[in-house]
């Protein structure tokens, strides 16, 4: 199975949207949207406040928004992630960087919510610039605030220049630590990815992965067709996606099963 660009932002637009905002916020975003653009007013950088609640974006461009045709100057959209940006950003890079960003979403899960914005994703992605060609930048993600029910309300997605031009593999993406500076081991979100799961509903989503109806699923594994279908609803309830097509492509694109 190829996972397309389109494919990973979907599977990311629905973890991320898709999550429970009953429980209000007492905070007033007015604070974060303050903070942000001081930030960029000092690094030049640009920065983009997403509001997955509202599902919208605050983008601050500093010098350095030039690479991205932007306008020195804070813009808001309607959507939550920035397309203008990641339709710059190298088919490959754009890529691993959703699925980056999926393993933070499932790592943090673990983590108090009290906790969370002290982890960030680290990667050096390609953008391609006003020439035409393409050019290392840095990139960080930080989920800066949880809503009480631990669900994910704002995040700062941050593009700035790379001191590193030498030719990689792939993004070099990490999770980081940024009070200790440790690297989390990628083995460890892996670990926590596959414990998404149960070990028969991976057995079950690998089985659809490989086009087996229900039917097949519940004659191979010896169990009752209404069973797998029950499994089938819980994968797609614990993935937060819509249908189980959707489980797949992001179960393939995290590590979770193997095709």
């Amino acid at each position: 199975m190829i996972i397309s660009n389109k494919d990973i932002l979907q599977e990311l637009t629905a973890t991320l949207l898709d999550q429970n905002f009953v429980a209000e916020q007492q905070e007033n975003i007015e604070i974060y949207k303050q903070m942000v653009a001081s930030y960029v007013g000092i690094d030049q950088c640009v920065a983009v406040l997403s509001d997955f609640q509202a599902n919208c974006s605050y983008i601050y461009s500093g010098s350095f928004g030039k690479i991205f045709g932007l306008a020195t100057e804070n813009t808001v959209i309607d959507s939550a992630f920035e397309e203008a940006i990641f339709s710059k950003i190298h088919p490959d890079d754009i890529i691993e960087r959703h699925v980056l960003e999926l393993n933070y979403f499932q790592f943090l899960k673990d983590i108090d919510q009290n906790e969370r914005s002290k982890y960030s994703t680290f990667s050096r992605i390609r953008v391609r610039n006003e020439d035409d060609n393409y050019s290392y930048i840095n990139h960080r993600t930080i989920y800066v605030k949880s809503l009480p029910n631990g669900s994910v309300w704002l995040a700062l997605c941050l593009y700035a220049p790379a001191t590193d031009s030498a030719p990689g593999t792939g993004i070099e993406g990490k999770i980081m630590d940024v009070q200790t500076g440790e690297i989390i081991a990628q083995e460890k979100y892996n670990t926590s990815n596959k414990n998404l799961l149960s070990q028969r509903e991976l057995e079950i989503l690998t089985l659809v992965a490989k086009g087996m109806a229900s039917k097949q699923i519940a004659e191979k594994l010896h169990i009752a067709v209404h069973t797998v279908y029950r499994h089938r609803q819980n994968i797609i309830t614990k993935m937060k996606v819509a249908n189980t097509a959707e489980a797949v492509k992001t179960a393939v694109v995290m590590g979770i099963i193997t095709l």
